[in-house]
């Protein structure tokens, strides 16, 4: 089994997951990887006794040899759902148990599609299971933060199967990324009573400068100080911190969001480029009293795409500083013209 460590000194927690250097599909995550893909795809319609058992499956009523998303355990998990949490100090060192869960979400019946490739009927599909799997997972109290990620192409340690699909992973600990933003923004609560995301929404669409789109529901935009060229936030105009309240309305208009901005995307950087994204989302508040106790007026989901585009280098992992040669207004009118155009 896995377990977590936590540094003394950061205070981030650490997996050591030794079993995941046996795993036979995605063993090869190192950047510009030139494995080849398997010659039968295990996520291809078909090839489904070639995965663990179903979690869940989105299918047509008529016919049950057939599915629009499907999700399954990760074949090498980085976390396993059985045991304790046994949580262990060693002096000034503390590790629990590598309990969690790690799931692999199928986007797609169709090998290859992408999410500008999409019908926005597909798109929604996926969202509605994003949703459906927070739900379920935030039911186990051992479980503190509920992670959903996509990497795409070989600069963003995406595995050689390149049948779309997501991750989903429960974590017992909320990571720290997550936890710099949660205390962003209750210190900013705290101070304005406002939420920090809310009054970003209202500047940027005020300003002009980094919006790339906006809808019904959603606005699109280059932050003010992204990490990485064509760093892109979504983040729903109406206040909520927990993505698993999302109405039917808003996973319509997100699904036309994501077909224009990944088209856009392509059209700019390439039909190749590599990118992560990641669901910021609230952590799981089950039978924690107080935890985080202003959290559903100080915290906004909100989705972050990074495009991979330039590399993390000595300077970056020494000082925690990051150089972006392209500044964001400039990235933010090359997308705006694409998608206005």
């Amino acid at each position: 089994m896995s377990e977590l460590r936590k540094d003394p000194i950061t205070n981030s927690w650490i997996i050591i997951a030794s079993e995941r250097s046996k795993r036979p599909f995605d063993h090869n995550q190192l950047e510009n990887s030139a494995a080849a893909e398997p010659v039968k795809c295990p996520f291809c319609v078909g090839s489904e006794n070639m995965t663990p058992n179903e979690i869940f499956s989105y299918r047509p009523p008529d016919d049950k040899t057939k599915w629009w998303v499907r999700g399954f355990p990760a074949l090498s998990p980085i976390l396993k759902i059985e045991g304790e949490l046994d949580q262990r100090g060693f002096g000034i060192y503390d590790t629990v148990n590598g309990i969690g869960a790690h799931e692999i979400i199928v986007e797609s019946p169709k090998h290859g599609e992408d999410f500008s490739e999409m019908d926005t009927n597909q798109i929604e599909k996926v969202f509605w299971a994003y949703r459906d799997r927070i739900i379920d997972l935030k039911r186990d109290k051992r479980f503190r933060y509920i992670m959903i990620f996509k990497n795409h192409g070989p600069q963003s340690g995406a595995s050689n199967i390149k049948h779309p699909h997501s991750q989903v992973i429960a974590l017992p600990a909320t990571p720290k990324k997550i936890k710099e933003e949660l205390d962003g923004a209750k210190f900013h609560y705290g101070l304005k009573e406002r939420c920090i995301f809310c009054d970003v929404i209202s500047q940027e669409i005020q300003i002009d400068e980094r919006i790339i789109m906006k809808t019904e529901h959603f606005a699109v935009l280059a932050p003010w100080a992204p990490r990485f060229p064509y760093e892109t936030w979504i983040l729903p105009l109406k206040h909520s911190h927990d993505f698993t309240s999302i109405s039917k309305e808003q996973i319509i208009d997100l699904s036309f969001v994501y077909k224009k901005f990944f088209k856009a995307l392509y059209k700019v950087l390439g039909e190749d480029i590599s990118y992560n994204m990641i669901l910021h989302d609230a952590p799981n508040l089950l039978r924690r009293e107080g935890y985080w106790k202003t959290i559903e007026d100080d915290f906004h989901w909100h989705i972050e795409v990074i495009p991979r585009v330039t590399r993390i280098a000595g300077f970056e992992w020494g000082t925690g500083f990051y150089i972006n040669s392209i500044p964001p207004e400039h990235a933010a009118k090359e997308m705006k013209k694409i998608i206005y155009q």
